[in-house]
């Protein structure tokens, strides 16, 4: 009966010691009891049993530290910043496209005028059509005239001309801002040097008619 007995207390003093030992191993490394299944010491209350070696900052560092005291640590431990996720690759966008017109003057204007003509308003209205058919960025009205004349009068004459064709286009709903004009003068002709050679004659102006003209540009995606 003694043997039984001192056998049945030296069994329990060497769980005691088997328990004290690995509760000194873990407190080496761990600031909660950790049982022989690996897994932290909880109390009948759901409570992580401690160890001395306890502080909010060890069990910041803790594996179970936000399962057993997740209120008592910062907020960015326990709930580490969620990373956004990345939009959706926009699909290519619509790329501008250009239109060009090359409206002959003479159709638009009398000849050395900038008053617009019924037939050039026609030309004009056809521009106003196509630019409700995109979605329009800018119209660009270049006026260009011939050879004859100075430089600073077919200057004048080929911005008054652009002008004129702004004008119609915002009166028929083109938004002004969108209507740049400018003036070439008689810098950049489309006949040849020697294309139409001689004095100023009914001849040779009929020869020059296409470097009295007005380019017109939309730009605009469709």
């Amino acid at each position: 009966m003694k043997s039984k007995i001192i056998t049945t207390l030296l069994a329990s003093i060497g769980l005691f010691a088997a328990a004290g030992a690995t509760q000194a191993q873990t407190a080496l490394d761990r600031v909660y009891v950790i049982d022989q299944r690996g897994e932290v010491a909880m109390s009948g209350a759901g409570l992580c049993w401690r160890t001395g070696f306890w502080t909010p900052a060890a069990a910041a560092k803790d594996p179970a530290g936000c399962k057993c005291d997740k209120d008592l640590l910062p907020k960015e431990v326990c709930e580490p910043a969620v990373i956004a996720k990345a939009a959706p690759a926009a699909g290519p966008s619509a790329k501008p496209s250009a239109d060009k017109i090359t409206v002959a003057a003479d159709a638009l204007f009398d000849f050395d005028k900038a008053t617009l003509r019924p037939a050039g308003k026609q030309k004009l209205d056809e521009v106003v059509a196509k630019s409700k058919q995109i979605k329009l960025e800018v119209i660009i009205a270049v006026g260009h005239t011939d050879r004859f004349g100075s430089d600073a009068y077919n200057q004048k004459l080929s911005e008054k001309r652009a002008a004129a064709v702004k004008a119609y286009l915002v009166s028929k709903g083109v938004e002004a801002n969108r209507v740049y004009t400018e003036g070439k003068g008689k810098k950049n002709p489309v006949t040849k040097p020697d294309q139409c050679p001689g004095a100023k004659s009914k001849k040779v102006i009929e020869c020059l008619q296409p470097d009295r003209r007005v380019d017109i540009e939309l730009i605009g995606t469709k």
